[in-house]
């Protein structure tokens, strides 16, 4: 698989990675451990060297797996963890809590979960409007003075915030959500990393599976999986959005590609600087993901999707308004 290089830090990654929550939270009961490690090895064996994790997935186990999978070869992938969330003795998130002190106790913590001495990428979850961002940027900035981080990201933060951290620790990678139809950051997002030389991490680029034609207005969702509680997953949006999977389904099949793999396809085709992470629990995804890396589309195309998309409004919001309010966006 290519590589690409996340903005002026020169970080290099596959061109696709691996979001590694959805193996123990947010969809359902937690995949069976065993499982997932072969599968997080059988990625690697594929190309893909850029896993995400964070200490709130599980809480914890998640952070667990990779370390599991890739403790015996730790210099060939690349890492990225998170902090931010404010966890009760249950593991539940009962808010945020990025104060400096705390964000140097989850590194610690991280890094014994992980297996390792260093981690590549430390994102803030999201932002603690309690903590002054640049306290947050120099707590991040002395772990990677004492060689336990080695680069900073940030996750749903809002420009001006990004700027403000960018000044005290240069930040390498910025993590939003952004799919074909989420494309909110293309307003804003993606013109400030392209200033300021971050790279960009587009998280649920296959819009939590919907955009694979999958999933439609009859699908039931197991208990425990969160997109029972999100505003875009009520049948009557998914009915609403059908418009857009349909004409995915197009492209596919002059493209002789899954849906998943134009979904894909076309996030790695707006900047050469971003690099989606789909995540997934079984092998044949996980194929039909990297296939993705290696299918082009042309200009053509992209004014077609462009162009056809542009008239397909989508119905529902991403969150749920107390959420969304959280994001900072």
């Amino acid at each position: 698989m290519q590589k690409r290089k996340l903005g002026k830090s020169h970080l290099e990654v596959s061109a696709l990675g691996l979001g590694c929550m959805g193996m123990s939270f947010a969809y359902g009961a937690p995949q069976d451990r065993g499982a997932m490690i072969l599968l997080l090895r059988a990625a690697f064996d594929r190309g893909i060297t850029f896993f995400d994790t964070a200490e709130a997935y599980g809480p914890y186990t998640n952070e667990e797996l990779v370390g599991e999978a890739f403790g015996q070869m730790r210099t060939k992938v690349v890492i990225a963890t998170k902090f931010g969330f404010k966890l009760d003795a249950d593991g539940k998130q009962v808010g945020v809590n990025s104060r400096p002190e705390h964000i140097k106790d989850v590194a610690n913590a991280s890094l014994k979960r992980l297996k390792t001495d260093y981690i590549d990428l430390f994102y803030q979850h999201r932002v603690d409007p309690e903590v002054p961002i640049e306290d947050v940027a120099g707590a991040v900035k002395e772990l990677i003075q004492a060689g336990k981080v080695k680069h900073f990201g940030m996750s749903e933060a809002g420009m001006q915030t990004l700027r403000r951290a960018h000044a005290v620790q240069p930040v390498t990678a910025l993590q939003n959500e952004y799919s074909m139809w989420w494309r909110k950051p293309e307003e804003e997002v993606l013109p400030t990393c392209a200033e300021l030389g971050i790279g960009f991490i587009p998280f649920s680029p296959l819009g939590r599976g919907f955009l694979t034609g999958k999933i439609d207005e009859n699908t039931t969702f197991a208990s425990g999986d969160f997109r029972n509680n999100l505003p875009r997953f009520t049948p009557e949006a998914r009915k609403a959005n059908q418009a857009l999977v349909d004409l995915i389904a197009q492209i596919a099949a002059r493209k002789n590609a899954t849906s998943a793999q134009i979904a894909l396809s076309w996030l790695l085709a707006q900047k050469p600087w971003i690099v989606p992470i789909p995540g997934t629990t079984r092998l044949e995804r996980l194929d039909e993901n990297t296939g993705a890396a290696s299918l082009e589309l042309t200009q053509d195309d992209l004014r077609e999707i462009d162009n056809a998309s542009s008239q397909i409004k989508i119905e529902g919001a991403r969150y749920p308004e107390k959420l969304e309010r959280s994001t900072g966006l």
